[in-house]
Formats: C-alpha cells, structure tokens, sequence
C-alpha cells in the first residue's frame, strides 16, 4: 500500500435532467478525519452518503466538500399578493380619512414585505432524485481523485523520508557512541515508510524517540565533535518529523 498525504484536492462535474453540479474537494493536514460539506437547500440527504464513503477510503485530515447546483429552465415567476395589497390599501383609506398624508405610490406599496413574491418554479421528484443520485456518484469519483492525488504527495514524501533516513543513519555511524537503539528506530521508520497505509501517527511518535535518543547523546558526550554530530542529527531528525506531519 502507497503512502499517502493529507493533502490535496479534486473537482468533478456531472449533469441529470434539468440539473447541472459541480464538487470540489479539499483536503488539509489534521489529527483525525473529519469531512465538512456545504450543500445547497434540498440536497442535505447527500451527507449521510458522502461521510460514508469517505470514510471508507480515508483515515485522517479534514476535508472540505462543496456541492454547486444549477437548474436549467428554472425561471422565477412574480406575483402579487392580491389579499394582502387590499388590506394595505383598506388600512391607507381608514388613515387617509383621519390624517393629512399623500396617497400611498406604486413602488411604495410594492416595497411592502409581503405584497410581492418570488415563486420558484415546481420540482418533478423523480428528476430531483435522478440527479442526487448522479451528484452522489460524481461525489465518488471526486472523492477517488483525492485519493490519487493524496497518493501521488505520497510517493514524495516517501522519498523526502527515505533520504531523512539516510542521513540519520550517516550520522549514526559517525557518532560511534550514539545508542544502538537510533539504529532499531531507522529500520522500524524503513519497514513502515516500504509498508505504506496510514502510517503518519507511527511515523511522528518514532520521531519523537529519535528525538529523545539523540537528546540523550549529546547530553552525555564531552567530545565537541560528536556534540556537534548530535545537533546535526537532532535537525535532520526535526526535518522528518515536519514532513511526517503531512502523511496520512
């Protein structure tokens, strides 16, 4: 199994019907995995599919999914409200008997919340249906993309890894009085990075020991030389910590 980054994104279209949308994925580096969708109204019942699947394919980082939908045809009609303009303009004859005032315009009574409305046009079921079921699949093929691409980040932070290794070990072998244990944490970090899968978390707790092993070097050596050989180390091994951060 590659490894894989926490990072990435992906776009997919697709059309039903009346219906034209667009998903947009993109995913960030964090401790868990968490999906955040933004869907527009009426199309909330995609969630529950889509944090399934996701999660099925993915174990750690946040990703953010963004449905857009258009409509085809879909032309908003105005309408007055006939009930109440007359109530307003009943209210406006009992005022005008009891007060000096202008006669109420057009555009003002217009302006009125309520006398106007906006009327969307009637959905057909089996249409709306048909295209969640076509968004749901466009989802699926956005959300594998993702996963290629996660995968594709992978392949370089494997090799960026792999190198880290090399110099550790290098510098392992220069620093003859570092314990022999530095040497277990890079054939464990080796075995793991040729394994691949979600490895990030392993990964970042072995650093942490390395960190702490190569602490125990410096603190314990006299010699300037294998001192500055520790220092060295302990960059390098900050340097495969931080890329470790990106992995899944």
């Amino acid at each position: 199994m590659a490894l894989s980054s926490m990072t990435g994104f992906a776009r997919s279209h697709g059309a039903s019907g009346p219906y034209a949308f667009e998903w947009e994925l993109k995913s960030v580096n964090a401790k868990g995995f968490d999906l955040r969708m933004r869907l527009p109204p009426g199309w909330d019942e995609l969630e529950a599919f889509a944090k399934k699947r996701a999660g099925e394919v993915l174990s750690r980082g946040t990703v953010y999914a963004n449905l857009n939908v258009k409509r085809a045809n879909a032309v908003s009609t105005v309408r007055v409200n006939e009930e109440v303009l007359t109530s307003i303009l009943k209210v406006a004859g009992v005022l005008a008997g009891k007060i000096d005032a202008v006669a109420p315009s057009i555009d003002g009574l217009l302006a009125i919340k309520g006398v106007i409305e906006v009327v969307e046009p009637e959905s057909n079921e089996a249409e709306d249906q048909a295209a969640k079921a076509a968004a749901a699949a466009a989802f699926d093929q956005a959300l594998l993309d993702l996963v290629a691409m996660r995968q594709r980040e992978g392949v370089t932070l494997g090799q960026i890894l792999s190198q880290r290794m090399d110099e550790i070990e290098r510098l392992t072998k220069k620093a003859e009085a570092a314990p022999g244990r530095i040497a277990s944490h890079i054939a464990q970090a080796r075995e793991m990075i040729g394994k691949g899968g979600p490895v990030g978390r392993r990964l970042d707790f072995l650093a942490q020991e390395f960190n702490r092993e190569v602490n125990t070097c410096c603190s314990k050596s006299n010699d300037l030389e294998l001192t500055n050989t520790g220092l060295e180390m302990k960059n390098v091994v900050e340097q495969f910590r931080e890329q470790v951060q990106n992995l899944e």
